[in-house]
């Protein structure tokens, strides 16, 4: 294996991950070893800072084939990943639960040698914290138990998203007859018939891909179709077939509660909960009920409106279809004719020219890093003349991709250093990684020597952003539905606070922080797609030049909490439904669906509608059951309390103010994990967080 400056996509080959992963795990497995054996006295930079960057190189390998996994598939990577995903996880927990390395680490906190403050000690103390969060404490036995419950937890989650991909790609709707195209714009009609003759069929098909669901459920005219697509969406990964996720999800809570009760907690929601800001479950469940009773009035409101405009009985599969036609009559505003105004370049190019503006950066085409699909952008950024790291862009679905969007890393930013020898002054060609100041390497230290840590170099981030938004067609350019700009807007929200991390250590850079102060540099990017000074940079009609019209923004403006008191209490049913898989047993439940219902009601965070029988969210809730938000989905709304609260100082001192902007890369953004996220917030606002600003900006307060 050698080192790469980028991942070199055109020259990896599914059959080198498995061998390089298994090599890195190797190396990593030596690097280990010689933390934990060595013979001097443990330090920071020999214990602490060597385990930090041990696994290094297969950190590096195994994000490239993870992230593929995700939106760049095959039978063949899903394979590899199954075998894989194992071993990665064992060597983990080997390290993980390693009472050698758990003790030298002791020892660094409690020896003379101490560390008090800043990078280093939120370092240390995270590496205390995971050796404990993992089991390091438990009893032999005990802790067997937890190891071998991650492991199968690894390939559960992997096979949980596996199967989701599958259904969802099993399901298309192939129409024929233009009548049953009735309300569909021109430009859904052509991105199905576009979609059909890709697969050699006539006519037009629909699949259950954002960008082709969501318009359909949206314009579509023909309510038993809509009932149809909505069925089939909702069945995905429940359909009773090979790719159900119903015996995953059980087993998953199930071992996740057993770990929790391992380690002394009531519940696996317990656990987490206790390394999140909010603390405690008993805070959660008020934060929950508070948002629920502020919200649910309105909610009901909502509902009585759309029940207007059906003149009848609302079912889910109407919702998306009345919330347009509610729109339409209340603000005259058609989101289908926003579209042309925001073909996906100008949008890019509008998001990046933001980043100029506040943070003086520039993004430069990069065609000379390779790319794994024909359809990924690159680009370098720079702030001034600095390069601050490489951008990855894939925004259309595929069959190979799974929904959603999101943002990831194929490298973090971090400092690398190297060791002096303060006596002779030499500086020695060794970098301190896990092998730091030991013997694996060949570099004998003698204790009678000092040495000092000196800064080598600024390692800067690779990061990706992944969407799924509608393709261009033969006739038009990819233009975005304004929910797509928002979403646009919150990955790269993401991405900057990875591009811009400025600290020593990778496990603390970037987004490495708690889960439910994540979304917030995300989210208030969002505030800025309502501002009409930030709309004007770049929202042009694709065809014309025309700028998007002040009374297209005025009505952007006004529909800004259209329904907002149902799209939260929807957010918080999710929110709900997670807590309640992560705190209750369903074990006399004969599946997911039964056990969402009933734990989701008997919380009173009832959605309003109907139950739909054979329809539930989480058999494809990949946020919970296949990635890194189990316990932790409220995170969203939590956070919006931060950045409703976070964007009012923007609003006050001015949206592109640069002083402010500057502030807020300097103490939220640059800093990742390495402060608590409730000393960054005050730090940058200079108080507490104001409860009320999220109510405030919904109109409900």
């Amino acid at each position: 294996m050698q080192d790469w400056e980028f991942p070199p996509f055109d020259r990896i080959h599914t059959a080198d991950y498995e061998p390089a992963i298994r090599a890195a795990i190797a190396e990593a497995e030596r690097n280990i070893e010689a933390i934990a054996t060595n013979p001097d006295e443990p330090t920071f930079e020999n214990t602490v800072e060597a385990l930090e960057s041990a696994s290094r190189r297969l950190d590096r390998v195994s994000a490239v084939m993870m992230n593929l996994n995700e939106c760049c598939t095959d039978e063949e990577l899903q394979q590899v990943v199954m075998r894989m995903e194992p071993e990665m996880t064992r060597f983990s927990l080997r390290v993980a639960t390693d009472r050698r390395l758990y003790e030298r680490v002791k020892r660094v906190e409690s020896g003379e040698w101490k560390v008090e403050s800043g990078e280093r000690r939120m370092l240390l103390e995270q590496t205390l914290k995971s050796f404990e969060r993992h089991g390091v404490g438990l009893p032999d036995e005990e802790r067997e138990r937890f190891k071998q419950g991650a492991e199968e937890l690894s390939e559960l989650q992997v096979r949980f998203g596996q199967n989701a991909l599958a259904d969802l790609n099993d399901y298309t709707l192939h129409l024929t007859a233009e009548a049953d195209l009735e309300g569909l714009p021109q430009g859904v009609r052509a991105a199905a018939a576009e979609e059909a003759r890709s697969r050699g069929l006539e006519g037009w098909l629909f699949t259950l891909a954002a960008p082709s669901y969501l318009p359909f459920m949206t314009y579509s005219t023909r309510r038993d179709l809509r009932e149809r697509m909505y069925r089939a969406y909702g069945a995905i990964g429940g359909r009773g077939n090979e790719h159900d996720n119903n015996g995953v999800i059980r087993r998953i809570v199930e071992l996740r509660a057993e770990q929790a009760c391992l380690l002394g907690y009531e519940t696996y929601c317990d656990y987490v909960l206790s390394d999140r800001m909010v603390g405690s479950l008993e805070t959660l469940r008020r934060f929950m009920q508070g948002l629920h009773d502020a919200v649910r009035p309105a909610a009901v409101d909502d509902l009585r409106e759309l029940e207007g405009v059906a003149g009848g009985e609302v079912m889910p599969w109407d919702v998306s279809y009345l919330s347009e036609r509610l729109r339409q009559q209340r603000y005259a505003f058609d989101s289908e004719a926003l579209r042309p105004y925001f073909p996906l370049e100008a949008v890019r190019e509008g998001i990046f020219g933001l980043y100029g503006r506040l943070y003086g950066l520039r993004f430069e085409p990069a065609p000379e890093v390779p790319v794994y699909h024909e359809d990924v952008r690159v680009y370098r950024v720079f702030d001034r003349d600095r390069e601050m790291g490489i951008l990855y862009l894939d925004m259309f679905p595929r069959p190979s991709k799974r929904s959603g969007a999101w943002m990831t890393e194929f490298r973090g930013q971090y400092r690398e250093h190297s060791l002096r020898d303060v006596e002779t002054s030499g500086l020695r060609d060794f970098k301190t990684s896990r092998q730091a100041v030991s013997r694996s390497q060949g570099l004998e230290v003698s204790k009678s020597r000092s040495l000092e840590v000196t800064e080598l170099k600024d390692v800067r981030p690779q990061i990706q952003v992944v969407c799924n938004f509608s393709k261009p067609t033969a006739d038009t350019p990819a233009l975005l539905r304004f929910s797509e700009v928002e979403t646009f807007m919150h990955e790269m929200g993401h991405a900057m606070h990875g591009m811009l991390s400025d600290v020593h250590y990778e496990s603390l850079s970037g987004t490495n922080v708690k889960r439910d102060f994540v979304e917030m540099p995300s989210q208030v990017m969002e505030n800025w797609c309502y501002e009409p000074a930030f709309l004007s940079t770049f929202a042009r009609h694709y065809e014309t030049g025309e700028p998007l019209p002040m009374e297209y923004i005025d009505k952007i403006r006004a529909a800004q909490n259209h329904l907002a008191g149902w799209l939260c209490l929807r957010q918080l049913n999710l929110g709900m439904t997670d807590i309640a898989f992560h705190t209750s047993d369903w074990s006399d439940k004969s599946d997911a669906f039964d056990f969402k219902a009933e734990a989701v009601e008997a919380a009173a965070m009832d959605n309003l509608l109907p139950r739909v029988e054979g329809c539930c969210t989480a058999t494809n809730f990949s946020h919970i059951f296949g990635g890194g938000y189990a316990s932790g989905y409220y995170g969203y709304k939590w956070a919006e309390v931060l950045d409703a609260d976070i964007f009012s100082r923007f609003k006050a001192d001015g949206i592109f103010n640069r002083e402010t902007a500057e502030a807020f890369r300097h103490e939220i953004l640059s800093r990742g994990g390495t402060e608590h996220p409730a000393v960054l917030f005050r730090r940058f606002m200079g108080r507490e967080p104001d409860q009320q600003a999220q109510l405030r900006r919904m109109g409900l307060a």
